[in-house]
């Protein structure tokens, strides 16, 4: 298969070897082959079609193929950065980072929100991460316009239901960090979760800032800077979903 380290494999699924070539996690492929964006041989690829040695795959005419290393880097962004690839939207996460090598999300973190997000090239790690996004943990540190109290602790850890999304939280560890902060670890993924539970509250959102996904924590990287991950955080990432 072009540009494969494992030439001699068997053929490969279609949305796996997109993911392989570092555009997108395998979910988002999908999408791709659905819009009609890929090509095999010329041929417009469908769901479950695979690519055997020697094929042609292309993105809007331009050929893809897989890649050799593995990329995994963790960024602080800030505020105002969203998290798209998308050339259209200005404040794109991959263009303000600027790395010399396609990557990609894995997951999101809301354009309001700063903190730890991971990029990659490998969609079948990122696939599977968000495949089993509900059995690790996401670590945030919120600050609130008003004191924090032990009714809204508890209120907060015991799981809030959200009328916009038709969901109840599932109940979370909860602790006070100031007067008008806390942290909370979610397993639970739902959009802008940590500010609707707030809401429902009566409290506003001032500062949402995640500090750790699964096994990778932020540390002390600054913000609007990024770095790889080292062997050791990269494999431990991966042993998540082994």
């Amino acid at each position: 298969m072009p540009g494969s380290d494992n030439s001699s494999s068997s053929p490969v699924r279609i949305n796996r070897y997109i993911a392989s070539s570092g555009i997108c996690s395998r979910r988002a492929a999908d999408k791709l082959i659905e819009a009609g964006s890929i090509t095999i041989n010329g041929r417009i690829a469908t769901l479950g079609d695979t690519v055997a040695e020697g094929d042609i795959v292309e993105y809007e005419g331009r050929p893809i193929s897989t890649v050799s290393r593995k990329i995994y880097i963790m960024f602080n962004k800030p505020r105002g950065i969203t998290c798209t690839a998308s050339p259209d939207d200005p404040d794109n996460i991959i263009d303000y980072i600027g790395y010399p090598e396609r990557l990609f999300t894995i997951g999101r973190l809301d354009k309001d929100s700063e903190g730890l997000i991971l990029l990659t090239n490998d969609g079948d790690t990122a696939n599977l991460l968000l495949r089993t996004d509900g059995k690790h943990e996401k670590e945030y540190v919120v600050s609130v316009d008003k004191p924090v109290t032990e009714d809204f602790l508890k209120k907060m850890s015991s799981g809030i239901y959200l009328p916009e999304l038709d969901k109840t939280t599932i109940p979370c560890e909860v602790t006070r960090k100031g007067k008008c902060s806390f942290r909370i670890l979610l397993t639970q993924g739902l959009n802008r979760q940590i500010r609707r539970m707030c809401a429902e509250l009566g409290y506003n959102v001032v500062k949402l800032k995640r500090v750790r996904f699964a096994t990778v924590g932020l540390g002390d990287l600054p913000l609007g800077r990024y770095r790889e991950l080292t062997d050791e955080e990269a494999a431990k990432l991966k042993a998540v979903v082994s």
